[in-house]
């Protein structure tokens, strides 16, 4: 970047103390201009899409969205096509140790561990520029979310095993979804439909990708195009072939395949 467009940051934490320290770090720089600072991550998503930053200070765990989820956000409205938004270079910001610090290292994502210092901050923005540099903004990858990072966004889902929620947008609305809601969902061409709180919520997914995050205790596939929330099921009958018809408590009738019913076959064996 030349010394004519100073490299723009959004500084994202929901510490006031921990946004003041990197500020404070960077204020002696002429190279460097902080275009904002977002107190949580739906801020920050805003703020993203709003400054279009080259460099983002991105705090692992925020209210709101975590970091992860920023990210995601962005992703998913690139993947949406409604808005590209370019993703700036990522440095995490995390105060939790060995476990995230070697996650971070295997897959070679900039991060730093509070508390850091300058000469740390510094090596972690150089690190952050020379990859951005290598990556052209024309480049459709810069639009996606790093597989590097998609893995490490895996594997911290599996080891937290919190509730799964989804996030949802809706124009320029984002709202989540919490699995636990959903009555049952159902393919939309490259879309799932999750059926929750009397409302149909599109999101960006495969139907296998879908059922690999439910809880298979609570979670039935019935046909490769629905699943069921098994606790919203108010009826089964059997019908032709080894089939079923599901009648969940909102009225909505279902018919499973032979090649998924023995799912609700051990349901009513139970």
């Amino acid at each position: 970047m030349s010394e004519s467009s100073p490299t723009r940051i959004v500084v994202a934490d929901d510490e006031p103390l921990a946004r003041q320290r990197i500020r404070s770090l960077l204020d002696t720089r002429k190279d460097i201009t902080i275009v904002g600072e977002a107190r949580d991550g739906a801020e920050a998503v805003d703020m993203i899409i709003r400054e279009r930053p080259d460099v983002v200070f991105l705090d692992v765990k925020m209210p709101e969205l975590d970091g992860f989820e920023v990210i995601a956000a962005l992703e998913q409205m690139n993947v949406d096509e409604s808005e590209t938004v370019p993703l700036p270079a990522i440095i995490f910001v995390t105060a939790f140790g060995e476990f995230a610090v070697k996650a971070f290292e295997v897959r070679a994502l900039d991060y730093l561990l509070k508390p850091f210092d300058r000469g740390r901050l510094d090596r972690a923005l150089e690190n952050a520029s020379v990859r951005r540099a290598a990556r052209s903004t024309t480049d459709p990858q810069s639009l996606m979310l790093d597989p590097r990072l998609r893995e490490l966004l895996g594997m911290l889902r599996v080891r937290e095993r919190r509730d799964e929620r989804f996030l949802i947008k809706s124009g320029h609305r984002m709202y989540f979804v919490l699995a636990g809601d959903v009555d049952w969902a159902d393919a939309a061409g490259n879309y799932v439909r999750l059926h929750a709180n009397g409302r149909a919520h599109l999101y960006r997914e495969t139907m296998k990708a879908l059922e690999s995050r439910l809880d298979a205790r609570r979670f039935v596939r019935i046909h490769r195009s629905a699943i069921v929330n098994i606790d919203r099921v108010a009826q089964i009958e059997p019908h032709v072939h080894g089939e079923y018809i599901v009648t969940m408590r909102d009225g909505t009738r279902l018919t499973s395949s032979r090649a998924h019913s023995a799912g609700l076959r051990a349901l009513l064996e139970r």
